[in-house]
């Protein structure tokens, strides 16, 4: 393996796809670096399913994740957009018609949900809060720089995916979710 680290960064900046230097502290990095994190999260709430389709499903996410990282690291005013930065919008349509799918599946239930019920539901719910974070970045990023509208589709319907993951989750561990008692009127 080679080394890891570069010294590169050890003053505070890192380079784009391109090569393009930048701070750490920009906003870009902070929409890319909520990405990475989100992707993580996902890798150890796989820890916790057990249903091989939700799985491969999160395995398939994670990839387009990669995806999105390498879109948002590239400054498309300097940088032309690799092929492998841009995510198809069936990726959108696959996404969409999971969450269909599982809503088809679990008993309506009214209010708002607090956040827990099993390890596996649990970690849905901070994977959907991540992601959450993750699009207000890139929404922030949009304003100044150019973002494919599919990225920010993509990552807002993945915070609806991971709020109704979350229900399947504690359906299939039988973990009963609590709703808010006290909402607001």
């Amino acid at each position: 393996m080679t080394k890891v680290y570069t010294k590169t960064g050890d003053k505070g900046l890192t380079s784009l796809v391109g090569g393009v230097r930048i701070s750490k502290s920009d906003v870009r990095l902070d929409a890319y670096g909520a990405i990475d994190e989100l992707n993580s999260f996902i890798g150890l709430l796989q820890v916790y399913v057990s249903d091989t389709k939700v799985t491969e499903t999160l395995t398939r996410i994670q990839s387009n994740l990669f995806v999105v990282g390498a879109h948002l690291a590239t400054d498309q005013n300097v940088t032309p957009l690799y092929d492998s930065a841009k995510l198809s919008s069936n990726e959108i349509v696959f996404i969409e018609k999971e969450i269909d799918t599982m809503l088809s599946e679990l008993p309506e239930k009214l209010g708002f949900v607090l956040p827990g019920g099993g390890h596996a539901g649990a970690m849905a719910h901070v994977c959907r809060s991540v992601c959450r974070r993750a699009e207000r970045c890139i929404v922030g990023l949009s304003s100044n720089s150019i973002v494919g509208d599919e990225i920010i589709q993509y990552v807002n319907r993945l915070s609806d995916y991971f709020f109704v993951l979350a229900k399947k989750l504690n359906i299939i561990d039988n973990k009963a979710e609590k709703i808010w008692s006290k909402p607001c009127k």
